[in-house]
């Protein structure tokens, strides 16, 4: 694994996210997902961070909160094609929850994925709770997952 950092999220990335974004698109993203994002970082974000390899921006994950705080959502995991399956997406994942439990009081982490990457939250203990078809668009279901241990 290549070395890296993570670091909040600051508005000068999101041309380089959004770039990330159609290179993952349609392998993991519809391309009307594009504007979701868009929005997300412009308007939704609660914390958001990136990853850096050798100075370069590579990814970034995001946590959200709903129910009076009582659940914590991993939100628009994104993650360059070429650092793939290097274990980068699973340590940008394991500091956002440490970020979570070691700052706010949760009973449930939840993360609403699609087909195309719910076994990346499946081996890091992630369970599967509903699938909807076709929900994100056409031929892109939603997977709603949660963590029920949160010792991580």
């Amino acid at each position: 694994m290549s070395s890296f950092t993570i670091r909040t999220y600051k508005e000068e990335d999101k041309k380089n996210l959004i770039k990330i974004f159609r290179l993952n698109t349609p392998q993991f993203f519809a391309p009307e997902e594009e504007e979701d994002f868009k929005n997300y970082l412009e308007d939704e974000i609660e914390h958001y961070f990136v990853l850096e390899s050798k100075n370069q921006l590579v990814g970034g994950g995001g946590v959200n909160f709903i129910h009076n705080g009582k659940i914590a959502k991993i939100s628009w995991d994104i993650l360059h094609p070429e650092f793939q399956g290097q274990g980068l997406g699973t340590e940008l994942l394991k500091f956002r929850l440490n970020f979570i439990v070691s700052n706010f009081s949760v009973t449930k982490i939840r993360v609403r994925t699609s087909q195309f990457a719910f076994t990346f939250y499946e081996k890091n203990g992630f369970e599967l709770q509903e699938i909807i078809k076709d929900y994100w668009t056409k031929g892109y279901d939603l997977y709603v997952m949660e963590l029920n241990n949160l010792q991580q």
